[in-house]
């Protein structure tokens, strides 16, 4: 039996079950472990139980919205290397330049494909490769 490496932890905050649901079944295909939440508090104390190696998180949530959230995990000394993909349905510049500012590293617009969520996670994560078997 051949040993894998262990499971790639990725975040996805979203306050859509269909867009957790979604990014989840894709995620979990490629053969990452996926941990959601619902909202920028939800994640912020999941983010400290489970290290991520990389977070997708929604702009537009309830209490905590995504800029706010991604500003909280880029100031905290422990998570600031974490990449952080901002996901939003609105693609104009002034959303992707506040993205920038609150230290995302990438900005995807939804709906986004299985290709988007794996290319993100090869763009910033070194030696992540999909196991799933063609």
């Amino acid at each position: 039996m051949d040993l894998q490496p262990p499971a790639l932890k990725v975040m996805v905050i979203d306050d859509s079950r269909t867009i957790r649901r979604t990014a989840e079944m894709l995620l979990k295909n490629a053969g990452c472990e996926v941990i959601t939440a619902v909202d920028g508090f939800d994640a912020l104390a999941k983010i400290a139980d489970n290290h991520p190696r990389i977070i997708f998180v929604d702009i537009m949530m309830p209490r905590l919205d995504g800029y706010q959230t991604c500003a909280l995990i880029k100031n905290h000394s422990l998570f600031k290397a974490i990449p952080v993909i901002m996901l939003s349905s609105r693609d104009g510049l002034f959303d992707k330049a506040r993205g920038r500012t609150a230290g995302s590293d990438q900005y995807l617009t939804k709906p986004f494909s299985r290709e988007e969520l794996l290319g993100a996670i090869k763009a910033h994560v070194p030696g992540f490769a999909t196991v799933e078997h063609l």
